[in-house]
């Protein structure tokens, strides 16, 4: 009985010390689906480097994601850059499909890079379709199209979009105009019809993902959806008569099939290039693609560049000037760091000058300075005087006057650190500097941006385009001045008899409404003007949230304890200020 109970006992210790010793191994995980990444590129050097940057940085499993890319009838080195990327890359995806031809580099009928004839449309149809039926051979849940030009700056994009579980969706993209890549409306034809869905949805006033019955550019096709089997881009429909054109053969096989598009616009997704005209270069689509880069700057997330490919640094220069400043308050980094950001992807030489800090000065430093209010002067908008902060702005202006004169500079452009650069602008601008010195105008000052309170009654100079006398204008955005322009204000000896520089300047040629002010100015003949249409404007206005004035913000120029932390500055709104919001002196005035 005991050696019954002995054996008994050890087999239970050995029974206990095995199975407490076993390891389960827990459930596994449920793989995310499988993605194909279609890329289709041709003559893309100048966006390959953020469209790729931006499918690294992707927020899904690299090894959950195939790549087939075909490039062809290149002028560029679209193909020396995708092949680098691809070298590099490869051994992060689950696979890769490259195929790259070298010739030819038109098509039959093109009449340049920018054209489509319809040799050109029916093989970018036979490459999106062989992308799709490589992704159905692989079994892919997924198939993502998404165009060289289009940069998907959101990581998250891939996900949201298969969480919303349609068959055909799009996310919706940014430019730096009404244009992105769906359509609310289609004709019975099969062309655009303007709806008036479109604007609401683009801006963003209705947000969702939303039925329409074009979606373009950057698409998901979920595969695994029933009907999806039918769907194709070539060859065409056997009952479709629309135009020739890849992205409307699509539409039309989804509506054959009874396959609804939905374009989601619920999150910041990213941006798309405004399609260059038939008759542009590859240079006028790189300088669209270098305005939506720098819109992303400003309204973010901004496109980043792989870290794969090599980027050639710009070659800057100073476009014709002497010099080019950009005034940067030190405790701003970040305004100047786009701006020079910015700059750069210009080809715009600038010299960073800090800003006198209004801030950190008392009223003894500014008295020291010479600093005396202009008898009589009060913000037409709020009733206050001078601000510390509108005493730096000043000093920051009147300090590049002053070195201009000493250098004997012929001209200068300067720039405040919160643009926003309109398209094409160094081109625009160098094209507008070689008018104005052919026709021989004689200048002082030319407003690059402004605030333009009677826009009406400017007149258009002859014989140089885009150029109008300058009628009475807040801010100083950015404007050109001329060695006898600085020798003029100088000559004022402003400090004195001070006010805000953009009040400063219209009183100097002559067109400020307050009599009283220009009293103290004798000598108005600043001979001044601006350009039209602005090639520059404000990153954002007064009730934007990103909204931050350093010259509104501040304390009075002579008391250093009362603040004027005044917000809500109507000198800064989009359009002019109504009347009631007027002092009545100052209102009869106007």
């Amino acid at each position: 009985m005991l050696l019954r109970l002995l054996v008994l006992g050890a087999f239970v210790f050995r029974a206990r010390c095995y199975f407490s010793e076993e390891k389960y191994p827990e459930e596994s995980k449920m793989q995310p689906p499988t993605v194909v990444i279609a890329i289709i590129a041709r003559n893309a050097a100048h966006s390959l480097p953020y469209y790729l940057g931006a499918l690294e940085r992707l927020n899904y499993p690299k090894d959950r994601i195939s790549v087939w890319a075909a490039t062809d009838h290149n002028t560029d080195n679209t193909t020396a850059i995708l092949k680098e990327w691809l070298t590099v890359m490869q051994k992060f995806y689950h696979y890769v499909e490259w195929r790259p031809m070298d010739q030819p580099t038109f098509y039959p009928g093109e009449m340049g890079p920018k054209h489509w004839p319809n040799s050109r449309y029916e093989y970018v149809m036979k490459l999106k379709q062989a992308a799709l039926n490589f992704a159905r051979k692989r079994w892919a849940d997924y198939i993502l199209y998404s165009d060289t030009d289009n940069i998907i700056t959101n990581p998250d994009t891939l996900n949201l979009l298969i969480a919303e579980n349609k068959s055909v969706i799009a996310p919706m993209l940014d430019s730096a105009g009404a244009y992105s890549n769906y359509w609310c409306g289609i004709t019975p034809q099969g062309y655009y019809r303007r709806t008036a869905e479109y604007f609401p949805t683009r801006h963003r006033h209705r947000t969702g993902c939303f039925p329409v019955p074009m979606v373009h550019s950057t698409v998901l096709l979920d595969l695994r959806k029933e009907g999806m089997k039918k769907l194709a881009f070539y060859p065409p429909h056997q009952d479709y008569s629309w135009p020739y054109d890849d992205i409307i053969v699509f539409a039309f096989s989804c509506r054959a099939t009874e396959i609804q598009m939905y374009l989601c616009n619920k999150e910041r997704y990213g941006y798309l290039n405004i399609p260059a005209k038939p008759n542009h270069s590859l240079e006028d689509d790189r300088l669209n693609f270098v305005h939506v880069h720098l819109e992303s700057m400003i309204d973010g997330p901004p496109m980043q560049v792989s870290r794969h490919v090599h980027v050639f640094p710009k070659q800057r220069d100073l476009m014709g000037f002497d010099e080019i400043y950009l005034i940067n308050l030190q405790r701003r980094p970040d305004r100047r760091d786009r701006m020079l950001f910015s700059l750069n992807e210009l080809e715009i030489d600038v010299k960073v000058v800090h800003a006198v800090d209004g801030n950190a000065l008392n009223s003894s430093d500014i008295k020291i300075l010479g600093v005396d209010l202009l008898p009589g002067y009060y913000d037409p908008f709020s009733g206050r005087t001078l601000t510390k902060g509108e005493v730096g702005c000043f000093l920051s202006h009147y300090y590049i006057w002053k070195e201009m004169v000493d250098l004997q500079m012929d001209k200068a452009l300067i720039f405040e650190d919160d643009v926003r650069f309109q398209a094409n602008f160094k081109r625009r601008l160098l094209r507008l500097m070689e008018e104005v010195e052919l026709a021989e105008l004689d200048w002082d000052i030319i407003y690059l941006g402004r605030k333009q309170v009677n826009p009406g009654n400017e007149e258009m100079v002859e014989n140089v385009r885009n150029l109008v006398v300058a009628d009475y204008s807040y801010w100083t955005l950015s404007y050109a001045i001329s060695l006898q322009g600085a020798q003029k204000l100088l000559n004022a000896e402003p400090l004195s008899k001070m006010l805000p520089v953009d009040e400063f300047l219209p009183i100097m040629y002559d067109k400020h409404p307050n009599e009283d002010y220009k009293s103290h100015f004798p000598n108005r003949n600043l001979q001044a003007f601006s350009t039209r249409p602005l090639l520059v404007q404000p990153c954002y206005y007064a009730g934007d949230p990103e909204w931050v004035s350093d010259t509104e913000t501040s304390t009075l120029w002579d008391d250093d304890a009362v603040r004027t932390d005044w917000r809500g500055s109507h000198k800064t709104l989009k359009g002019s200020p109504p009347p009631e919001m007027l002092s009545a002196a100052y209102r009869d005035e106007l």
